[in-house]
Formats: C-alpha cells, sequence, structure tokens
C-alpha cells in the first residue's frame, strides 16, 4: 500500500511539473513568441479554442446531467407523444452553423494576413537570406555580405528577415517554432518565408519533415542580436570564414549533420553549436542550386564585396543557350549589388 502511495505521489508530481512547465518563459513554439509572427499565431490559437469551447462546454456539462436525470435518478417526467421542440432544433442546428460560419471567415482572412510570401513592414529594408537543405543540415547564405553559415543562423533584432528556400535534396519543412510559419522547402523550386525576431535571444530551428534516418539531427541555433553584433558577427566571419570552394561544398553534399561537415574540415568542434563560417561565397550559388544546374567554380570571386559591386557570377551558361535565353540568368530581381552592412 506505502509502495502504491509512492507510485501516485510520483506521477502526480510529474503531472504539476508538467503544468507548471507550460508557464515557464522558456517554452518552446509559438506559445512563447518572439516575434509577431509567432505572436499573431498564438492568438489566432486562443480565438479558435474559445470558439470551440462555445459548443465543448455545454456539451461536456449536459452529457453527465441527461444521465443522471434520465438514467440514475429514475424520476424524469414520462411524455410518449412528445415529438419536436422548435427552439430546441434552431439551438442545435443554428448555433454550429453560426460558429463555423465565424470560423471560417476569421480563418480565411487570417491565413490570407499571414501569408509567408507577404513582406513584413519595418523601418529598416529586410535582411535577405538564402536557405539551401541538404542530408541533413542547413545552408545559410547572405547574398548581400557574401558570407554563409551552417548550424547557426544569425539575425539582427527589429529588422524584417526575408528567406527564400531550396532543397539540394528531398522534400524538407523548415521551421523555428518560436518566430512562427512553418514552410517546405523543395528540390528545384523556391519558397519564401518572411520572418522578424523582436527580442535578442536563441531560438531552436528543425526540419519537421521525415526524409531520412538523420532528419532529426537537421537542427540548427538562430540567434537574434542587436545590429551592432550582427555587424560584428558579418565582419568576424568575413575573417575567419573559409571559402566556399568546390572541394568544401562537395563535402557538405555528403549527408551528415552539420557537425558531420564540421569534422571533416578540421574545424574545432568544442563549439557546442559546431557553427561553420564560410567567406567568400560564389555569388549566384543559391539560384544555381536550385535550378539543378553545374557550378563553375573558376568563377569564383575571392575579393571582399565592395560597394556598389557586382560580384562575379558561378552560373555556368551551357554552350547552346545565350545568358539571355538561359533560365539559370538571374533577373533583375535576383541581381545583387555588394555592400557594407
Amino acid at each position: 500500500m506505502t509502495g502504491q502511495k509512492r507510485h501516485l505521489s510520483g506521477w502526480g508530481s510529474l503531472v504539476i511539473a508538467t503544468l507548471l512547465s507550460g508557464c515557464s518563459e522558456n517554452m518552446p513554439g509559438f506559445m512563447n513568441p518572439q516575434g509577431p509572427i509567432a505572436e499573431a499565431q498564438r492568438h489566432h490559437f486562443w480565438v479558435v479554442i474559445a470558439l470551440l469551447m462555445i459548443v465543448i462546454i455545454p456539451v461536456i456539462i449536459q452529457t453527465p446531467l441527461i444521465l443522471w436525470r434520465y438514467r440514475y435518478r429514475g424520476n424524469a417526467v414520462y411524455r410518449p407523444k412528445w415529438g419536436m421542440s422548435l427552439w430546441l432544433d434552431i439551438i442545435v442546428w443554428a448555433v454550429p452553423i453560426v460558429l463555423v460560419a465565424i470560423l471560417g471567415v476569421y480563418i480565411w482572412r487570417q491565413t490570407h494576413a499571414l501569408d509567408p510570401y507577404r513582406p513584413l513592414p519595418g523601418d529598416q529594408p529586410p535582411l535577405e537570406v538564402q536557405v539551401v537543405g541538404y542530408d541533413w543540415k542547413w545552408l545559410f547564405i547572405y547574398p548581400e555580405q557574401g558570407i554563409a553559415t551552417m548550424g547557426q543562423l544569425v539575425i539582427p533584432t527589429n529588422r524584417p528577415i526575408s528567406l527564400e528556400l531550396t532543397s539540394a535534396t528531398v522534400l524538407q519543412s523548415f521551421f523555428i517554432p518560436t518566430l512562427g510559419s512553418q514552410i517546405d522547402v523543395m528540390n528545384r523550386m523556391m519558397t519564401r518565408l518572411h520572418l522578424k525576431a523582436d527580442h535578442p535571444g536563441r531560438f531552436e530551428g528543425k526540419n519537421m519533415q521525415y526524409n531520412g534516418e538523420g532528419f532529426h539531427r537537421q537542427r540548427f541555433i538562430t540567434r537574434a542580436v542587436d545590429g551592432t553584433a550582427f555587424d560584428d558577427f558579418v565582419e568576424r566571419t568575413r575573417q575567419q570564414g573559409q571559402p566556399l570552394d568546390q572541394s568544401v561544398y562537395e563535402i557538405i553534399m555528403h549527408k551528415g549533420d552539420n557537425r558531420d561537415v564540421a569534422r571533416a574540415l578540421g574545424l574545432n568542434m568544442q563549439d557546442t553549436d559546431a557553427v561553420i563560417r564560410f567567406s567568400p561565397v560564389p555569388d549566384g550559388l543559391f539560384h544555381t542550386i536550385m535550378a539543378g544546374s553545374p557550378i563553375d567554380w573558376s568563377a569564383l570571386d575571392v575579393s571582399p564585396p565592395q560597394l556598389g559591386v557586382t560580384r562575379t557570377s558561378v552560373i555556368q551558361t551551357p554552350a547552346d543557350q545565350t545568358p539571355s535565353s538561359s533560365v539559370d540568368a538571374p533577373s533583375s530581381s535576383h541581381e545583387r549589388k555588394e555592400a557594407q552592412p
């Protein structure tokens, strides 16, 4: 008997700890939002829950009352000639119909308002980041800064982030729970995502799509920092990063997480995040990967980016195509000018 009490006490402590953990500031996901998208998603979640309670709470309350009155109490009024109640039918049918209509209109509007392709307003122009998914890691390219990272995404706070995403392998799903908006990443296709971090911090990102035995290791850290810290990060990456050349890219293409890449490159593995820095990065690399075109590594521009200078593209134009007709030639919207942050 004493053992049973201890067992129940242990389970009770576990349940209480679980409930209390839900109030923690460190709780992951949109329930602890760090940006406007996750904040809006949490608001929508509670609105939907409140509307559904209009139906759920009466059902939960009335079910045991009906059982007690008509089954166990045994003295309910017997009405053999009762056929129907107009008001009861109106309530039974009208409430769900109105509720479904309200939910449909609300969700439709908010879905368009939170369109991941819709740019976010801000006092500063959005920071452009290009994301490439591999087995099982993410490569983050900063085209305007001419750098790239793996294992860590660094973004400035209070500035919109414009993400272009593609996959170099199979279908993947990009998700930073505390910033919101999970989106699929597909081979030879580009999807877009706009996010923003309101506060400095470290947020976990992951791949939510099962695509092989190592998909659970496809995680990274998102660091939201102030503008000065972000400029320091860019400068440090330019100084310490290694060129993303053909030999390095072949290592990235191998199956494995970012730690496997760091180990293959002979980098220090004491960093808990196993952050890998690349500089310089071939201009146009993202769109070349997305199009599935061969990369002309001889066109790599190893000079540091300068104001007003367009970096050399690594897009290789087939001999039978002219640059104007090549599907890999970047359009005017994809041309990048390098500028110091």
